[in-house]
């Protein structure tokens, strides 16, 4: 036998003992490398990893705040909050919008407009898994629909959220403004933190200028979701701060009263509160509905509002600017007794026109015939224009822009009135430099009766008649009554800027009320019919605005002219006398007369305050009375 026939067993021992060796490092560096792997993810990495488990796991969500509510005077609600169920979509959670979109049009009633608002939302910048919402409002039917499909839909949910509602919207509407959904532009500048989970903001009104007020601070939710991103419980929750309440000095009843006066017709209606400024009424007709802005208005709708010729949406007591005409004759009369241009004896000859010379233009008397002589309790009762010419001329520009201003004419002098115009009240440096012309004594002539350049807003109006009202002490108009908490009404209006009027005369303001006293009762004063049978004194001045200028030698002739050409009718006025608890301004659009149109307005207005409202909260209280004492 050969010796190659024989198995060295020892080598094969050492071979298989090396290999084995190997396979054992190489098993426990594997090992190793796991164990180490391990610690590292256990160990050294497991906050990381426990963080990134409750993302997927675990959501933090921003709860909204619930919208302070809005009431009047008389605690009645004005601006509230409904729930509403609404269907919103997170994008990120959904595999193609276009298929999820396609097949709840199956299931639901979503009109092409509601998608085409969808899409536009869709495409602006928004914060990530930020709900976009597809339809509003659902309704009980609805909401079981998607109840029973909700399975086949990742990323739909039927959402409740509280959304503001205007009980008296029309009425209210140009004085509360309303809320609307969030836009691009206001995304940028609020802060986005407190407007997490938001989706109204103030657009206009009280709702915008209170903004900050009104919309609270927002709280936060941490909540457990399964894969779908669907909602298991509530782990932890800090709830929102709710909106402060505010009550403002409007009152319902006037409010409705000042809509049923003018109801038919167009105009607006300033109602203030002499003795604190507070905003009574704020009437602009015709309004609108509100409540059509908040979850988004239909194209069909803001067509109509906006293409209407009686123009709805135009908060005509707030941006209306207008000639003020005649009802600006007290004011004058303020000017020129303490400029010392005239005095309460001084006649002047009115034949039916005036000129600045003898073969000059003749501006006109609105009495062909003229009034003759007449003094300044004359010329403000039947409102003689030639008296306020010749006043006017001698005063020059200078002298009423000092004093118009100081009532408070071409500028805002509101405290929280949201969008108030400042009107116009023209200069010798104004007309320089928008006109490039200088200021003609003709300029004055037509200043001084309230036409010509000058404009003025119903509210601005009203504001100088509260002034007379108050003798020269100034009140800035203002909505907020009250705020509903700790906090000071103070720290949300800003300070005051206006001074009172202190005339040379103090009595002067005594003799411009009783000129405009003897408008309302006087043998000859303009509005005596309003005033007829009166159980009280009221004060008030008429005025005629025209909207189109007659040549000199035309007449004119309503009838032959289209309505909407017509003059204006204007009224200001405040009651009672001695002691005014209303000051108003009242326009009527292409009314006509101011004494025949306007005046009676005012009437209906101070009798409702002064004794229709007084007397029906006396009967409530004698009847209150005799409830308890029959318990």
């Amino acid at each position: 036998m050969a010796w190659g026939e024989f198995k060295d067993t020892v080598a094969e021992r050492r071979l298989f003992q090396r290999r084995a060796m190997v396979m054992l490092v190489l098993v426990m560096l594997a090992l190793g490398g796991l164990l180490a792997r391990m610690y590292q993810l256990q160990i050294v990495e497991h906050e990381i990893y426990t963080t990134l488990s409750d993302k997927n796991r675990v959501q933090v969500q921003s709860v909204p705040p619930p919208r302070g509510l809005v009431y009047d005077r008389n605690n009645l609600l004005l601006a509230e909050n409904r729930p509403v169920f609404s269907l919103t979509l997170v994008p990120e959670r959904i595999g193609s919008m276009d298929e999820t979109l396609a097949r709840l049009t199956e299931i639901l009633s979503i009109s092409d407009e509601d998608i085409e608002r969808f899409q536009r939302r869709l495409n602006e910048p928004r914060r990530p898994f930020q709900e976009i919402p597809l339809s509003y409002d659902l309704n009980e039917e609805e909401i079981a629909r998607m109840a029973v499909h909700r399975h086949r839909f990742p990323g739909v949910e039927v959402k409740a959220e509280l959304v503001r509602y205007y009980p008296h919207s029309e009425l209210t509407a140009h004085a509360l403004g309303y809320v609307g959904r969030i836009n691009r532009n206001e995304l940028q500048r609020i802060d986005p933190v407190n407007y997490a989970g938001t989706n109204y903001i103030g657009k206009s009104g009280v709702e915008r200028f209170y903004e900050k007020v009104l919309h609270g601070k927002v709280g936060y939710q941490h909540v457990e979701t399964n894969a779908r991103g669907r909602i298991l419980r509530v782990l932890e929750r800090e709830n929102p701060v709710p909106g402060e309440d505010l009550q403002l000095h409007l009152d319902l009843r006037l409010q409705r009263k000042a809509h049923e006066l003018l109801e038919g017709r167009r105009g607006a209606i300033i109602a203030i509160e002499p003795a604190t400024g507070g905003i009574l009424a704020l009437a602009s007709v015709p309004g609108f509905d509100a409540n059509k802005f908040v979850t988004g208005i239909s194209v069909k709708d803001y067509r109509d509002l906006s293409e209407s010729i009686d123009k709805p949406l135009f908060n005509r007591a707030l941006r209306g600017q207008y000639p003020p005409g005649s009802t600006i004759k007290p004011m004058m009369a303020v000017a020129a007794l303490d400029s010392g241009v005239t005095t309460r004896e001084r006649t002047i000859w009115d034949p039916g026109y005036f000129q600045l010379k003898e073969s000059g233009r003749r501006y006109r008397d609105w009495k062909r015939t003229g009034h003759g002589w007449v003094d300044l309790m004359d010329s403000v009762a039947e409102s003689c224009d030639v008296y306020f010419y010749q006043i006017g001329v001698e005063m020059g520009v200078d002298v009423m822009y000092d004093y118009l201003s100081r009532f408070g004419f071409g500028e805002d002098a509101t405290l929280d009135v949201a969008g108030a115009l400042s009107g116009l009240l023209p200069s010798r440096d104004w007309k320089r430099a928008v006109r490039s012309e200088p200021w003609y004594p003709g300029d004055s002539v037509n200043m001084s009766i309230g036409q010509g350049f000058f404009l003025a807003t119903p509210l601005q109006l009203a504001t100088a008649t509260a002034l007379i009202a108050n003798r020269g002490e100034w009140v800035e108009p203002r909505l907020l009554k009250d705020i509903r908490g700790d906090r000071p009404v103070e720290e949300f209006l800003p300070a005051s800027t206006h001074k009172p009027l202190d005339l040379k005369n103090p009595d002067d303001w005594e003799y411009v009320v009783d000129t405009m006293e003897e408008v309302m009762h006087g043998t000859r004063g303009t509005a005596r019919g309003a005033a007829s049978g009166a159980s009280y004194r009221m004060a008030g001045k008429t005025g005629t605005a025209q909207v189109f200028s007659l040549g000199e030698d035309e007449e004119y002739d309503a009838e032959e002219i289209r309505e909407r050409l017509r003059d204006h009718a204007l009224f200001v006025g405040f009651a009672p006398t001695d002691d005014p608890k209303i000051a108003v301004a009242i326009i009527v659009e292409n009314g006509g007369g101011g004494s025949s149109v306007a005046a009676p307005v005012a009437r209906g207005l101070f009798d409702a305050w002064l004794e229709e409202f007084p007397a029906a909260e006396a009967a409530q209280v004698v009847g209150q009375a005799e409830t308890g004492g029959e318990g």
